[in-house]
Order: C-alpha cells, then structure tokens, then sequence
C-alpha cells in the first residue's frame, strides 16, 4: 500500500466513524512532510492574506458555489470540490482535499481538526525564513477587522499581533474602514521604521497626491526586489464613503504601469503586485500590464494551489490567490540570475494547527489580548444542530440565521444581509458563543435598518448587487458575494444583462408587486448618519430566544443557465 492508498483509507475509516484523532490522523498521514519545503533559487516570499483578525485556530469550510460566467466558466478560481481536486491532482478524502474544498467537509473537520490561529501560523513563518534567509512576509490586507477585539481595539490586537509574526510589507481593504484618521495613525505610530505600508492606487480627492508609497524596494540576498501595493480599488463603492472622504481609489491600470516601470527603471530585478483586487481582476490586469512578475492576490478568499500563468505582450506573470482565515501560507520562490526571473516554485500551504506546536510568544500575545474580554466572549448563546458557514455565491447557513434574525427581531417580511465572505464556521453540536457572532458581524457600521421598499426597489437592489458579482468584465465586479434574501424568493440568472438577472420575485407564493410598499431589514448600510440597533445585539437576542438552533434550510435562488458549471457542486 503506497502513502496515497494509505491516506484514502485511513480517511474513508473516519468517515466509517471510526475513533481516529485529528491529531493521530494527521500523524498517520505524514502530514509533517507538508511542511518540508526544501529551498529553492535566492528570492522567496511568503504571502498572507484576508486572515480577518483571525487569532485563534478555526474550522473554514471552502464553497461549494463559486459560480464563473462567460470567459471565467471552467476556469480558476471557478472550480469547486472534486472539479478542483481533479484540476490539482489532489487526492480526494485527504488534508489537502479538507483545506481546498468543501467536500466531507463535517467529519473531514473532525478529522483533522482547525486551521489557522496566528500562533501556529507563527511557527510555521518562523520555520520558513529559517530555511530562506532574507525572505518577506506579505500580508495583502483585511486583516485587521472581522473578530471582537479587534473592533473594540480599532485594530490594534492585529497590528501587534502582526508585528510579531513579522510581517514586512501589506497592503489594505478593510482597514480603510477603521477611518482614514486611525490608519494613518498605525502607520505613523506603529508601522514607522518596520513595517512598510503600500498602496500605488490611493491618492487625494483634491490634487490626486500620492497618499502611500506605491511601492517599497527591498534587497532579498543581493537581489532588488520590489513590492508593489494595489489596495481593493472600490473601497469607496463597497464600503462606507465617509470613513475615508478624502481619498481616492480605483483599479487604475495605467498608473501602475507606470509605477512597475518606475520600479525596473531603478534597478529591480523582481517585481511584485501584493494586490487586493481579486483573482478575476488580477487575471485581466496580468494580461495588460507588463513587468510584473508575480500577482499575490487577495480579497475574493480563493484557495489557488498553483499560479495561473498569464501571458502579456512582454512576457508571463504568475496570478495566485492565498485564501482566507489564516488558513494558508503561501511560499514563493524565485530563481533569479542575470538580473531577471529564471525559474520559480510555488505552494499553498494549509495552516493545520494539530500539526504545529504554538510560537510561545505569539500564544502569549495572544492570550493578553483576549483575556480582558473571556467572559463576554464565551458566552454561550445558543448550540447549533447543523453546520453553520458562510461561503457560497448565493446564501450560507451563517447568512440564513442572520437573516432569520433579522425577520423575527425586526418585524419584516423581508431581510437582506451583505455577502460577505469572512466568518468562521461552526460544525453540529457546537455551542454559539459572543465570540462567533462577532466573527460573523464584526464591523464598523453595523446599524440595522428597517425600510419600506416598493417591488421595484427590491429589485433594483438586487439587480445592482448581481451585477457586482457577475458583470462579464471583472474591472466592474465592485463587492462580495450576492446579497443574501430572506422571507421571498426570485430566479436568478447570472448570464443575463444588468436588469434582466432577476425574476419572479415571490412572497408567501405571490409575485412580488412593483408598486406596492414592503417591510425589509438590512444592516451595514454604507450612507451616512444611518441609526439601528447593532446587528450582534439583534442576532443575540434571537438566538438567546431560540436556544437551539435547528439545521438550517438555506433560501436559495433558482438559477437559469447554471447547468453543468464548474463553480457548483
């Protein structure tokens, strides 16, 4: 029996029930080999990103809906369950089949236990610039919301936590939302002198100024290497204008054109877009842009296990996307001779953290941070009976219970909830403690709100928010996931034109009237001066009402033209 035949029945053995532990069953698997990544060439670079203030170890549960359209079906990161392991060669019920999809996905877990916590990411980090010296650590933004603490520190658990782990350079998204006052405060006060900020795409409303340094050169082994910053472009669109007024954003192509030949122009040998774009965007700005030699990509959460090798006019650049959650690393490596990329490797390392022993000063960093906040935080609201996660195109359990909440505390007869894409995830006969919900809603505009609608408004929302998600060209696709809907039902059908997605919008049965007036909750409106109740505190009281939450039936749109696409399962 050979290590792959082994691993398959030693995983069909606990999906018969039998009393393996992760911890043994991970051992069983070799799984430490997982880590042995021998040195190659004289330029490496590790890459976070999107961990959303994760800093304990977590279960993650990839999508089985990451629908691709047009030019973008079939293709990566449009590929889900056995569709990806097969594009991979991953054998199926393994560790690396567990951290890439969602297959199995309740006793795969029990399995092989959680993923992530920065203490864990920490040694692994440490272990690997051991065996490369002079490497970096990327982090590509979203890292410091998406927890408790870090709301109620504005971010600060986060920065410190990253400045341990040794994070060399980042770029942003989600940290605009803290306000552009307190991100200039980090990088002034905590930042300065190590850690280097960037950001080519920010600029003043008013002169169009640089508002960071677009790119950072460091020396990697003799070698110039530059790190160029593409903060999530539509910041201002996805979330709140007036958390950062003053600032300007955008995908701006011809900008960084000019900045990678800047860059070359100054002596350096690699350059790299540490991108918070997205993977399709960065699959189309690969093709334009000349001069890049890798994209380390972030903010659309896709678990790529190889680059996608693009061409240009001028050559190849490699695109990758490194997950979410502190669920990967992503290890780079860069044989450079005679002043240009000659050879290169690359991995996508899942963070188990059976399989890696705490960093001591992380643990202890960590538990600082949280130990003001146990009490709350623990707190037990309600168990689950089902699996709870977020994930999907369309609607995750998380999402379902969210806009339950919404339906029952607030009175409506409709609910949406934003697509977000972070968020833990829960398995059956799990308590939900205070500490969960503010993984699910942990942001700095959380106000709930309640409105009279007409039919054609509704559809107008969803109409916009579909086109976000699934606009041929992805330069226009601006947000998450498709906003979530809760109390009515409707047709989608993402291969149509902006106006033409949406139908048969029904409540109770009935098509929903254009003219007529209907209640619908919300929360995370991004206008300014909105009031209502947080959205933890509605969530809490309703699950502390229920008690026991049920497994949830998700409210789901029927799609058209989806048949046989590679991004559902």
């Amino acid at each position: 029996m050979d290590r792959r035949e082994f691993l398959n029945v030693l995983a069909i053995a606990a999906a018969a029930g039998l009393p393996i532990s992760s911890r043994a069953a991970l051992a069983a698997a070799d799984g430490a080999r997982l880590y042995d990544v021998p040195r190659f060439g004289n330029v490496s670079l590790l890459h976070m990103t999107d961990c959303h203030a994760q800093l304990l170890p977590i279960h993650f549960r990839e999508p089985n809906v990451n629908l691709g359209i047009a030019g973008a079906a079939g293709k990566v990161p449009h590929l889900v369950g056995e569709r990806l392991l097969k594009a991979y060669g991953i054998p199926a019920r393994s560790a690396q089949a567990h951290a890439f999809t969602f297959l199995d996905f309740e006793q795969a877990a029990r399995t092989y236990g959680k993923v992530g916590g920065f203490a864990h990411l920490a040694t692994l980090v440490r272990r690997l610039k051991a065996s490369r010296p002079g490497a970096l650590l990327l982090d590509g933004g979203d890292t410091w919301q998406g927890s408790a603490t870090a709301l109620w520190s504005k971010g600060q658990d986060m920065v410190d936590a990253c400045k341990l782990l040794g994070v060399d350079v980042m770029t942003a998204h989600w940290e605009f939302t803290l306000g552009a006052d307190r991100v200039k405060e980090i990088i002034e006060k905590d930042f300065k002198g190590k850690l280097d900020f960037v950001a080519h795409n920010v600029a003043t409303t008013d002169f169009g100024d640089a508002v960071f340094p677009p790119y950072v050169i460091r020396i990697v082994n003799g070698v110039p290497v530059a790190i160029v910053g593409q903060a999530f472009p539509y910041t201002p669109i996805a979330n709140p204008r007036h958390l950062v007024p003053d600032w300007t954003f955008g995908i701006k192509e011809p900008e960084l054109q000019k900045v990678v030949d800047e860059a070359r122009g100054k002596g350096a040998q690699v350059v790299v877009l540490l991108s918070h774009n997205g993977m399709d965007v960065d699959l189309k700005l690969a093709s334009r842009v000349t001069g890049i030699d890798a994209i380390l990509g972030g903010h659309t959460h896709d678990g790529v296990p190889q680059p996608v090798q693009v061409k240009n006019a001028k050559g190849v650049t490699l695109v990758t996307n490194a997950g979410s959650n502190g669920k990967f690393l992503g290890v780079m490596d860069f044989e450079v001779k005679r002043g240009t990329v000659a050879r290169w490797k690359y991995r996508l390392l899942p963070v188990f953290a059976n399989l890696l022993e705490p960093d001591p000063a992380m643990a202890d960093l960590i538990a600082r941070i949280r130990g003001p906040h146990e009490a709350k935080l623990n707190e037990k609201l309600a168990v689950t009976e089902g699996l709870l996660y977020r994930r999907g195109n369309f609607n995750g359990t998380v999402d379902q219970v969210i806009l339950d909440a919404l339906l029952k505390v607030k009175g409506a007869e409709i609910a949406f909830s934003p697509g977000f894409r972070w968020g833990t995830t829960l398995l059956p006969g799990q308590a939900i403690t205070m500490d969960h919900v503010m993984d699910w809603t942990a942001i700095t505009y959380p106000h709930t709100t309640l409105n009279d609608f007409s039919g054609d408004t509704i559809k107008a929302i969803l109409e916009d928010v579909c086109d976000n998600l699934f606009n041929v060209d992805p330069y226009y696709q601006q947000g998450g996931d498709m906003v979530r809907v809760g109390g009515m039902t409707y047709t989608c059908t993402p291969g149509e034109v902006m106006g033409k997605r949406i139908s048969d919008m029904r409540l109770d049965g009935k098509p929903i009237e254009p003219e007529r007036k209907y209640k619908v909750a919300g929360w995370a409106p991004v206008a300014e001066g909105v009031a209502g109740e947080p959205i933890w505190d509605v969530v809490t009281q309703y699950l502390r009402d229920v008690k026991t939450v049920a497994p949830v039936t998700l409210n789901l749109p029927r799609l058209v033209g989806m048949e046989g696409n590679a991004g559902t399962a």
